[in-house]
């Protein structure tokens, strides 16, 4: 009898274990607000809200953003779109991860990347911040940089002094025309990082 129940804890433990790890926090970073909606460094929430669209699903305002549950092959992948402002993002990324008891291993953060060509899509399994304050603020509040982050390329088009103006400012008409089957390898990637691991998802879709 005391054998059988010890059993029974032990399985309860092991699928509360299996399903902590099938989830997933996707944090697309951007600014809120009608005037950021199109600009380079809103890709984050861009790449989400296309994932949204394209499985009808739909966002609803929570603490600290914008969330949306998109469930795929066993696992639950949960779109975050903070409304904290770029500079601030790690307060939501805080938040929900505890909320929602993720592991670090399980969070994917999706930023624009000035070092990267137009549309360059680029996975890595940690790093600096690379001069982006988004992933500054993130770095600082979770106190490590060991999650995964989703780099995607904006170029650096741009005279000197003119960085701001150029990440702030919108795609041009070749980029928009672009952008679609760019957005439609980054919702992929999305689910191949929780399907497939981190790895397998890197040697995919690195450089494409």
């Amino acid at each position: 009898m005391i054998k059988w129940i010890t059993n029974l804890f032990s399985s309860t433990k092991t699928e509360e274990k299996s399903d902590y790890m099938k989830k997933f926090l996707i944090v697309g970073l951007g600014n809120i607000g009608a005037e950021y909606v199109n600009t380079r460094h809103n890709i984050g929430f861009k790449i989400v809200d296309f994932l949204a669209r394209k499985e009808n699903i739909s966002f609803e305002t929570v603490k600290l953003g914008s969330l949306a549950e998109y469930k795929f092959k066993g696992r639950t992948f949960l779109l975050l779109k903070p409304n904290t402002y770029m500079n601030l993002s790690g307060k939501a990324v805080k938040y929900w991860m505890d909320k929602e008891n993720i592991p670090l291993e399980n969070i994917m953060v999706i930023t624009d990347d000035l070092n990267l060509s137009f549309g360059t899509i680029r996975i890595k399994p940690k790093g600096s911040d690379g001069g982006h304050n988004g992933l500054k603020n993130i770095n600082l509040v979770l106190n490590t940089q060991q999650y995964t982050r989703f780099r995607f390329g904006i170029s650096d088009e741009f005279k000197k002094g003119q960085q701001v103006d150029y990440v702030l400012g919108e795609w041009d008409e070749t980029e928009k025309a672009k952008l679609p089957e760019r957005l439609e390898i980054a919702s992929e990637i999305i689910k191949s990082f929780g399907t497939a691991g981190l790895e397998n998802t890197m040697t995919t879709y690195n450089g494409k």
